[in-house]
Parts: structure tokens; C-alpha cells; sequence
């Protein structure tokens, strides 16, 4: 098999046409395809190829809004089991999950790698969302509540949201004609999890940046719309230029 740059390359997209599968090439060694999931409605994979590695990279979820203690540690707890993808955090706290191969291997392992990836990604997402905006999503279910509207974006999470444990409910009402600032972005995060995406949703989704960043502990291998604003990075030898969504 070739292990030219470009030959990869084409052999990704290749296999992202015959999966029906979003592409786009970000630089001329990396690429980036799109995959559906169910609670995180997509996850992007930056696919960057280097001399000697290719690296898949894909945005999971932006730093927690609290509990960041318990967050990363359950981050690095997934990280003990073995598997060929393991969570990173970036210089912001911002969660990644990453996976490295020997160039000339990732087109054979790209099917498992990539169902490896947004399978973590899927099934992470709404425990993430409860350890680390927990408060955000309370605030938005209670206002909701208190003026009739909706909680569809916030089904998924119906039983943690709607109990006595919820010390938001109440406090709410028809004047209150604004959300939540403080749970704006937790809510947008939920909606994805639930399945729905709001307009404030699609339009942080689009949102692209750049930035440095650092892995968490990995002892082994690991273990995803968001409507997340922020930067967003790619696979390279540290976190680079991608896709963030």
C-alpha cells in the first residue's frame, strides 16, 4: 500500500464517499470528515498525516462550567481502560479525544478508529454535560418551566432536571423574558444531547478558531451541536488547527 501523502489522503475520502460520510481538507496533510451520532448529533475527526504518524483528532466537549475536579477525573478514569483512543484536555480545558497510528496503518485501521472515536464520543457526551453544567441546565429547565415554554431541548435530562433536587424550580416566571445568562451555553450543550439543535446551537457549531494545548494523563489507552463557542483544533502532535463541532 502507498504510504504517499496524498495516496492516503485520497484513500480517507474514499472511504468517507463510500460511507456516505461529510469530507473537507483543511491543509494538504490533514482532512477532516464529519460523523453522525445520536446524543452528540456529530463529532468532527481532524486527520492529520506526518512523516512517520497519522493522528485523528476530534473535539468531544468545551471545559467544564464546574465540578472540574470530578470532570477530569473522570476523564482520566476512562483513560485506564484500553482502547486506541484516549481523551485529552487542551491548555483551556476544552476535552478532546486522540488516537496515533503509523502512516502506512491508518487507512487499514481507519474503520475501527473512527467507529472507536465516535462511539466514546456518543456515549460520553450527556455524562459530561451532568458533571460539568449541571447548575447551567437546571436554570434553563426552571425558566422554561416557569414560563410554559418547551423543554424538549432538555429531554434527555428530564429526570435530573425536573425533581425536588432542581432548587431553581420556582423562581421563575412570565417577566422573565431572557434566559439565563449563566446557562446559555450549558443549554445548548444539552440540546445537543437530547437530540435537538437550536439556532444558538448551529451557529456556535460553526464557530472556528485556533489554539495550543496539553493532554491529560493517558495510562493507557481511553474511552462529541455542541453549540459550543470557542476555538477549535485538529490532530497534530499537539493540538492544531481543525474543526470544532
Amino acid at each position: 500500500m502507498s504510504t504517499d501523502t496524498e495516496a492516503i489522503l485520497s484513500g480517507v475520502r474514499t472511504w468517507a464517499e463510500n460511507n456516505d460520510v461529510p469530507v473537507d481538507s483543511i491543509e494538504d496533510a490533514e482532512i477532516v470528515v464529519t460523523l453522525p451520532g445520536e446524543k452528540k448529533l456529530k463529532t468532527n475527526v481532524a486527520i492529520s498525516v506526518f512523516a512517520r504518524t497519522a493522528h485523528l483528532q476530534a473535539f468531544v466537549i468545551r471545559h467544564p462550567d464546574e465540578n472540574s475536579a470530578a470532570f477530569n477525573r473522570w476523564l482520566l478514569q476512562k483513560n485506564l481502560k484500553p482502547g486506541p483512543v484516549a481523551f485529552a484536555i487542551d491548555s483551556l480545558g476544552d476535552v478532546y479525544l486522540r488516537a496515533s497510528v503509523p502512516r502506512e496503518h491508518l487507512l487499514d485501521d481507519l474503520d475501527g478508529l473512527l467507529g472507536a472515536i465516535l462511539a466514546t464520543a456518543d456515549s460520553s457526551f450527556n455524562e459530561l454535560l451532568q458533571i460539568g453544567f449541571l447548575t447551567g441546565m437546571k436554570k434553563e429547565w426552571a425558566w422554561r418551566v416557569g414560563r410554559g415554554e418547551s423543554t424538549r431541548n432538555l429531554a434527555a435530562f428530564e429526570k435530573v432536571l425536573s425533581g425536588d433536587d432542581n432548587e431553581f424550580l420556582g423562581t421563575f416566571g412570565d417577566a422573565d423574558s431572557e434566559p439565563p445568562a449563566v446557562s446559555a451555553e450549558a443549554a445548548d450543550r444539552a440540546s445537543e444531547g437530547a437530540g435537538q439543535v437550536g439556532e444558538r446551537a448551529e451557529e456556535a457549531s460553526d464557530r472556528r478558531g485556533e489554539g495550543t494545548g496539553e493532554e491529560s494523563e493517558q495510562p493507557g489507552g481511553g474511552a462529541e451541536e455542541e453549540s459550543v463557542p470557542g476555538a477549535s483544533r485538529g490532530s497534530a502532535d499537539g493540538p492544531s488547527q481543525g474543526p470544532r463541532s
